[in-house]
């Protein structure tokens, strides 16, 4: 590993700890050239897919993309920001472990949907309303008693 200070190629781990979570591994680190101590993480390197939109074009994976759609779903709405990282942790562990190389937007669109309606009832209309073009005040109405339904122990249709 090379110094961030004086480009030295040789260090020495001081030490090792794995993280709580057990995904990544911290060393703490020291030049044996300039003596500066510093930190480096272990972490597992996965790809995400390719996103094909609706138009068939094929971009990267964004994760400051999703976290805008959900943080503006969920403006003003009382969830916390551990809840928004969990709930994009989850959606990605998902495209990972599909094991596809490209995923259509709509899929995205979905895992999104589903976290929403776990975390608020409120930012899921939201986002429902946008991303499945609702057109009149039915089709509102229609999500709604969508959820009424879920918590009555019905099933929902997401």
């Amino acid at each position: 590993m090379r110094c961030p200070f004086c480009q030295s190629d040789d260090t020495q781990v001081l030490d090792t700890r794995i993280s709580e979570e057990g995904d990544s591994i911290r060393r703490r680190r020291r030049c044996v050239a300039c003596d500066k101590r510093f930190t480096t993480y272990e972490r597992v390197e996965l790809t995400m897919p390719t996103i094909v939109k609706k138009n068939g074009s094929r971009t990267e994976y964004d994760q400051k993309k999703l976290q805008g759609s959900l943080q503006l779903a969920l403006r003003k709405r009382p969830v916390s920001a551990e809840a928004l990282d969990a709930a994009i942790r989850r959606i990605e562990q998902k495209l990972l472990s599909s094991g596809q190389r490209e995923v259509v937007s709509g899929q995205i669109g979905e895992l999104v949907m589903h976290e929403l309606q776990k975390l608020d009832k409120i930012a899921y209309i939201r986002f429902a309303s946008v991303y499945k073009s609702f057109e009149d005040v039915a089709e509102f109405q229609d999500a709604i008693a969508e959820i009424g339904r879920e918590r009555k122990g019905g099933k929902s249709r997401s």
